[in-house]
């Protein structure tokens, strides 16, 4: 059982406990979730979990691991601009940080080479991206107590330098 001022990641949402309750209807004991992203939503969560949303946040050493291992995760290849959507929603859909980062890549590459190809970046790609990177660095924010910014840019360096070696 988490407690209050704890974060967790509820769905693919980066979210703080406010205060745990009791609903008067049923007796249960639900959490009030506010999203680290969004003071302005409030989120009622039964304690129990049986759906299965609510994770912890990565410890310090599993996104250490995480980063360290990012130069190794491959982004899509072959990919078939017809199905990219449904690819990115599965990815999205499955949550794991590892596909979150396939998302990046693939979209970051994808933009890239439209620009260099002197085309308008896909619409799709860079939606695709700002949530993928939104989810992974908000979550990741937390572990290493710093701001969205701080934490992307200290992420692209740690990628910059193991790519240096």
């Amino acid at each position: 059982m988490y407690k209050v001022n704890d974060y967790i990641v509820y769905k693919k949402s980066v979210c703080q406990i406010k205060e745990i309750k009791k609903n008067p209807l049923n007796g249960n004991d639900y959490y009030i979730l506010i999203p680290i992203d969004d003071n302005s939503l409030i989120i009622d969560v039964p304690i129990d979990n049986r759906m299965g949303y609510i994770k912890n946040i990565l410890s310090k050493e599993e996104a250490d691991f995480l980063i360290n291992s990012i130069s190794t995760i491959k982004p899509l290849d072959n990919i078939n601009d017809k199905y990219i959507e449904k690819t990115y929603k599965d990815l999205l859909y499955n949550g794991t940080h590892q596909d979150l980062i396939k998302i990046i890549k693939t979209t970051y590459l994808r933009n890239e080479d439209r620009i260099n190809s002197n085309k308008k970046i896909s619409e799709k790609d860079k939606d695709y991206f700002n949530q993928a990177e939104k989810y992974l660095y908000n979550e990741l924010s937390i572990v290493y107590n710093m701001s969205f910014e701080e934490t992307k840019n200290y992420i692209i360096n740690k990628v910059q330098e193991q790519i240096k070696g």
